[in-house]
């Protein structure tokens, strides 16, 4: 083999592990983000997760809003963010019968849910009450909730 040839191999070879190592290092930043997130909860086709407590759970929190259905963020009217905000999510739709009732422990829940409307109520625990009917389907959506 040439000197040129030898080169050349070697150069692709040293491409081959830079890029294997990017993509297992761009794997482990989403297992590292998908780790930050808490567990989910409920079954079937109505299914909930709550946090963004803590900088590294806010931010894979707000990373996954785009591939779910349906976002809540809970605030103040202030802006600072709010947990302990009693949920309940029902189906607007006759033939759409997912419904959840939730207490959200962080300020951020993502839901996912079949497309469809549904009506959202909110209340915090000094009794401020919210509600909010969405359309879910085509796209994420985030309902916001001031208190």
């Amino acid at each position: 083999m040439s000197h040129v040839s030898a080169s050349l191999v070697s150069s692709r070879l040293l491409l081959r592990r830079v890029l294997l190592a990017g993509i297992c290092a761009a794997g482990a930043v989403a297992a590292q983000a998908q780790g930050a997130m808490p567990a989910w909860q409920g079954a079937g086709s109505a299914r909930y997760v709550c946090g963004g407590i803590g900088s590294d759970e806010s931010q894979a929190m707000r990373a996954a809003m785009k591939d779910h259905p349906l976002a809540l963020l809970f605030a103040r009217a202030d802006g600072a963010y709010l947990a302990n905000v009693e949920v309940t999510i029902k189906g607007g739709d006759a033939n759409n019968a997912a419904a959840l009732a939730f207490r959200a422990n962080g300020p951020i829940c993502l839901v996912d849910v079949p497309a469809g409307r549904y009506v959202i109520d909110a209340s915090t625990a000094g009794g401020a009450a919210k509600t909010e009917t969405v359309t879910v389907g085509g796209g994420s959506k985030t309902a916001d909730f001031r208190f």
